[in-house]
Formats: structure tokens, sequence, C-alpha cells
């Protein structure tokens, strides 16, 4: 049935005060638009904005005062951020662009939180003006979104949450491969048999499956532990299924996800009790082969979801009883379809040498046991990166692993790290970037990446607000600032070391 129905419900949101909403249901598998006047009618007002940038300039934001020379426990430019919002950037080969979104700022403000979505153009070289898609109303970097493209080319912005204070929205392309207009989808999920409105989702990681449609990993705040990771999953991106937990071990956890040839998989730590959010440790994987209908460890045992015992079957390191806290980076799978996990160790929370070492971390499944390497250290628990399993042998780690002129806080100086022998063991190839006045944070990898433009990235001041720039790399190393003043279309600005 095609069409769409307007359904008024009344909702009690203060004792006294009635607001009447408008949720917008189609019968069809595709948003369809509606009126100027009618579009996005809810208690908050219009959401979509769809104005233009003058340039590219990213989100500035700190996370809890250190009351040290450090400042803060970590901060910086961060509109790539954070390990659990995935992915960023999608090369599609059908137009030769690569789509990509960030957490941008006002002109005026660059603690005020602007959902962006932009475009390189491979054959022209040049981007356009960033799309401004909508004003997040904070200054909460954790509310970035995240990108996906279906199968018709039609582009998907996920306006992720942090916790349950502010809503999520969901956003649609009116036209495939074009980033100047967007729409927001009116989705619901499954609730005990009723729909109700998908508006709330915490570290959102979305994949688009050819055949399948859209498959989540994300977090619920008290539901009913602190941190609850689940999964879900939709056809069209507008009906949702219920939501299915996936573990709720003490005080709960952060996920990381990714998707095989034919497999999905998230990759977890957890909160032990009484030890409070900022001690994360252990390292769980779980997987699916048929999209959540049921879940198993790496070597084929089922599970029973949710996971509610620190000692299970998914456990890969027990590295509590080793005293150190686990960072999740990236999951990827090799050309074996065997999932790779990357993350870092440290003692503790807190910035500064004290924590030392900060270990990257390599966890790769053999095919009969789990292989444990060490790339590199680095200086801060927040210095992040995202391998490219390049070939069956030779595999890529972007990361800002060298000191930065902030040295200790989040980010640093960028640098390309190299595996010929599956992850065993790894060699800096190049130092992308240095003696930059800023700290480079929050490496991104492009998903089905172009050699032209392999990652990408922002800075910031480690200890103070600051601007922050926009920057990508090649595959060869080369790196490209994006511009923070344009008029019209443009090219990117060749990086030298020093700028």
């Amino acid at each position: 049935m095609g069409g769409f129905e307007v359904i008024r419900i009344i909702t009690v949101c203060f004792p006294t005060a009635l607001i009447a909403t408008s949720l917008i249901f189609f019968g069809g598998s595709t948003p369809e638009r509606v009126s100027a006047q009618d579009a996005e009618k809810n208690e908050l007002g219009s959401v979509t904005l769809n104005q233009k940038a003058d340039g590219y300039r990213g989100i500035w934001y700190m996370n809890q005062p250190s009351n040290d020379m450090y400042v803060y426990k970590y901060s910086g430019g961060l509109g790539t951020y954070c390990a659990k919002h995935r992915p960023f950037a999608i090369y599609c080969q059908q137009v030769n662009k690569t789509f990509f979104c960030y957490g941008g700022a006002r002109k005026d403000n660059d603690r005020q939180l602007l959902h962006m979505v932009s475009c390189f153009d491979h054959s022209a070289r040049t981007v356009p003006r960033p799309t401004i898609l909508l004003d997040k109303k904070t200054g909460d970097a954790h509310d970035n979104p995240v990108i996906s493209v279906d199968a018709n080319g039609y582009i998907w912005i996920f306006s992720t949450s942090h916790g349950r204070e502010r809503p999520s929205y969901i956003h649609r392309s009116i036209e495939p491969f074009d980033i100047d207009e967007f729409e927001r989808v009116p989705a619901t999920r499954d609730v005990d048999g009723t729909r109700v409105p998908f508006t709330n989702f915490s570290y959102m990681q979305v994949w688009h499956v050819p055949g399948q449609g859209f498959c989540t990993f994300f977090t619920r705040y008290d539901d009913p532990v602190k941190r609850t990771i689940g999964f879900m999953s939709s056809v069209d991106g507008v009906n949702w299924s219920s939501f299915q937990r996936l573990a709720t071990i003490n005080e709960g956890h952060y996920q990381v996800s990714g998707v095989g040839q034919a497999r999905l998989g998230t990759m977890f730590n957890y909160h032990p009790n009484g030890k409070g959010l900022n001690w994360r440790t252990n390292l769980y994987y779980v997987e699916t082969a048929d999209y959540g209908k049921s879940w198993r460890t790496i070597d084929d045992q089922p599970l029973n979801v949710p996971l509610n015992e620190i000692g299970n079957a998914a456990l890969v390191r027990d590295y509590g009883t080793e005293g150190l806290n686990v960072y999740l980076k990236d999951l990827q799978f090799d050309h074996q379809d065997r999932p790779v996990l990357l993350y870092l160790t440290s003692k503790g929370y807190q910035s500064g040498p004290a924590n030392d070492p900060r270990t990257w971390m390599i966890a790769r499944w053999t095919g009969t046991e789990w292989k444990f390497s060490k790339i590199t250290v680095s200086d801060n628990n927040y210095d992040f990166g995202e391998l490219w399993i390049k070939s069956e042998k030779e595999w890529r780690l972007i990361a800002p692993t060298e000191p930065g002129p902030q040295a200790f806080n989040p980010g640093g100086e960028i640098a390309m790290w190299v595996s010929i022998d599956q992850g065993a063991t790894w060699k800096m190839q190049a130092q992308l970037t240095s003696a930059s006045p800023r700290n480079h944070t929050y490496v991104r990898n492009v998903r089905n990446a172009h050699p032209d433009m392999v990652s990408i990235w922002a800075d910031g001041h480690g200890r103070k607000p600051s601007d922050s720039r926009l920057f990508f790399s090649d595959l060869e190393g080369n790196v490209f600032q994006l511009p923070q003043r344009m008029e019209d279309t443009a090219t990117p600005l060749d990086w030298k070391a020093g700028d």
C-alpha cells in the first residue's frame, strides 16, 4: 500500500501541558515528501535545516576536567569522534564520489554542534560547500552523526544522542548520491508488537547490507544497565525491528562492530560494578550469520543473549585480571572473513605518563585460536585510528600514534603503520603530519575507499578551546585540508609540515 497517514498522538510532556505531535507512517518502503508546513512537525519544532556552510569547521569538545596540566580527561577537535560511531565516510563507485559526515561547528562558536554532510568528487578533485543538516542543540560531540548509503544511492544520516536527554534523528537525501537536501525519516521500532517512534539511539553503528537492508549496533542507556548494547535491523530504514540486547554485564559496555562477507560481528568490553564508567576492561566478541536471528562465538558455540556473566564463552581475553583498561578502536574482517580486533590497553583513565604504556593491540582469529600482537604505543587512551585490510597479507593502520604539540592529550601526529604478515609484526611506513600547531584526532577510514581518499580526521588544541580543521589522506600518505572558508566548489589544500 502506497502513500502515508498522519496520526495525531497526544503526549503528556509536563503535568500542566498537553502537546499534540505528528507522526507520519508510510505504507511503502521509502519516505515521501510532505509540505514544508507539515514536515517534521513535533514538540521540538522543525529540525531539518538544509543550509549551506561557507567552509569546513569541526567541533571542539572536552569531557571531564582533570584539574592537572592536561586539563581534561579528553578533549580536542572531535568532529570525527567517537570510536563507537561508524562509519563517517563511504566511497560510491557509481558516481566516483566519497560521501562523508562530521560534527561541525558554527562560524561564531566552535562548541555548538552542527551535523554536516559533504562529498569529495574524485573526478574533479573538488568539494562543495557542506550541507548543514541540523543544529543538534548541544556542544556534546557524543551526538556526532554517522552515514550510510542504500542500494539505490540515497544518503542516510543517523543523528545520535548521548543518553536519553536529547532526541535522535534519521534523515535521507531527497535525491540519490546528492547532499543538497534531506528529509526526516519518521522511523518506528517494534516494542512488544507495537510500533513506537525510533527517536533515541547512542553510539550508532550502521551497516547497509545488499539484499538485507540496514543492520545497526548501538547503545540504550539504563535498559536495564547503564550502557546496554544491542542490535536492530530494518529492510527500508523506516520500520525497525525490536531492540535485541547483546550484553548486560555489571554496569554495561562499549562496543565496536563490523560487517564481513557472511557475518556481522561486534567486540565489547565491560564496566565492572563499583569502579565507575571510566573503568572498562576485558575483550569479548560475538557474531551473527543470519542478521540477528541467532548469535554465536567465533568457534560456533551458540549464545543466549543478552550475556550477563563476566566469564562467558564470548570472552577473548581477560584483561581484568591483568589490571588493564581496554579502549576499543576497530573491527575488520580479513580476506578469509575472520575478525581482526584493534584496541588499546592502559593502566588507567587519567591522562599523563603514569598510565603508560598505552599499547595498540591486534587480536586476530586464525581459524583455531586468537593471536595477539602489539603494533606500537602512544600517549593517550583516546588516540584513535582504524585498520585497512589492503590485501591478504598487507594490513595498514593510520592513526595519531606519534607525540603531538599537546603531549598526553588525545591525538598527536599521524603515522601510517604497515604489516605484511597479517598483523603479526608492524613497521611505521611514513609519518603523515609533523610540526602541527594542534593535535590531530580520530582518524576514520573511508568504507570501500578510493585510493585518493582513504581516511578523514580533524585537529584541535588538546588543552583549550580552538578552531578545528578537517583533513583527509590518500593511499600514499599525502594529506589535504578541507577549506575553512569558501564561496563555491573548491579544491582541497595540500597540507605542508607546520600548517
